[in-house]
């Protein structure tokens, strides 16, 4: 065993690391009944919405939690804990990607969340001077003939 993974499975096995980890079967739990309640629900209810909303937002958390003690577990070589949890991934995972569910709070989000970011990180524009300041002597331009320099301070 590396050394990383020997320092994640004694950390896993402190007080911290042990409330992670419980933390993250909660999760883990609360995801499948969240599930089941989805699976049992009638079609368009709030029910149903409320529960796909759970799930759908939980799951690759749930996901990640249950990788993690699955590899903490083959780290300890604890096997029979690794099949289980290789299970659930499974689990986790097939029903997240295969459910067509329309009712959840994430339909059409993520073109929203896009315009959201694409709007945020688009540039600020430069607001202009007011028309009624007094009229500033400008600096040469480069693209600007000597001639119409001339011209501008005379008028100026």
């Amino acid at each position: 065993m590396s050394s990383g993974l020997a320092s994640a499975v004694q950390f896993a096995g402190s007080l911290p690391g042990s409330i992670l980890l419980t933390l993250g079967q909660t999760v883990v739990v609360v995801c499948a009944c969240s599930d089941m309640v989805r699976m049992m629900s009638v079609p368009r209810s709030h029910g149903r919405y409320v529960a796909n909303t759970v799930f759908r937002t939980l799951v690759p958390l749930a996901i990640l939690t249950t990788a993690l003690r699955a590899l903490l577990d083959a780290a300890s070589g604890v096997w029979p804990n690794v099949t289980a949890g290789m299970f659930v991934l499974v689990v986790l995972t097939y029903r997240w990607r295969t459910d067509t569910d329309e009712d959840s709070w994430w339909k059409g989000k993520g073109k929203a969340l896009g315009r959201w970011l694409r709007k945020q990180a688009a540039p600020r524009g430069v607001a202009a001077p007011a028309a009624g300041l007094a009229r500033v002597a400008l600096p040469l331009s480069v693209v600007e003939e000597p001639g119409q320099v001339l011209g501008r301070q005379c008028a100026a």
